[in-house]
């Protein structure tokens, strides 16, 4: 079946912006998404860009007037300065690897929860507890978190090789089976178009 590869992170305020648009655009054209999360600080170094806090002032204050005015168009509640951000995303990719590999619950609604976690609810997303209530709120067995941790960390290195060869430099980052690449969830109408083949 046709598919979207999907790069981000849990840290990423973009990625949980982005909602459920991705799974409905997805479902509205027949393709499947291959959830890759990866090391974001690592692809942004290895990509020529800066990790927030290293960034010019000019452009963090782009980005304090630009996340409300997105968060806005979409809806959603978001916390500028989330209590435990950056924290260690590892723990919630690994389980949303884990839960992709599982099937049984809902991969859209248990990334938007953690993203929630984060940017809404000042909750950290590197504990255990924290994980596994998104889980279940997904449908997901909590269980899910603990399975096969050793692949679920192959497999988060991996998705950063992946999305280096795919010429993701950020995230969210989606690309199609054919290449067409869509940098952003300002970007989703226009992956939505270019699948309508309106683009």
């Amino acid at each position: 079946m046709a598919h979207i590869d999907y790069y981000f992170s849990t840290l990423s305020p973009y990625a949980y912006l982005a909602g459920n648009r991705l799974e409905e655009i997805a479902a509205k054209h027949g393709k499947t998404v291959n959830y890759k999360p990866l090391d974001l600080p690592a692809l942004f170094l290895r990509t020529g860009g800066q990790l927030p806090k290293d960034r010019h002032p000019n452009r963090m204050s782009y980005r304090a007037q630009e996340l409300p005015r997105q968060a806005k168009k979409a809806g959603l509640t978001l916390n500028m300065k989330p209590a435990f951000w950056p924290m260690n995303a590892a723990p919630s990719c690994y389980a949303i690897i884990a839960a992709s590999r599982d099937g049984n619950g809902d991969m859209g609604k248990f990334i938007h929860a953690l993203g929630r976690c984060i940017w809404a609810e000042d909750k950290d997303v590197s504990q255990d507890e924290v994980v596994r209530a998104c889980l279940v709120e997904a449908g997901f067995d909590a269980s899910v978190a603990d399975k096969d941790m050793l692949s679920s960390a192959e497999t988060y290195a991996a998705n950063l090789e992946d999305a280096m060869n795919a010429g993701a430099f950020g995230a969210p980052f989606y690309v199609t089976d054919d290449d067409q690449r869509f940098w952003g969830q300002d970007r989703l109408d226009d992956l939505d178009a270019y699948l309508s083949g309106d683009l």
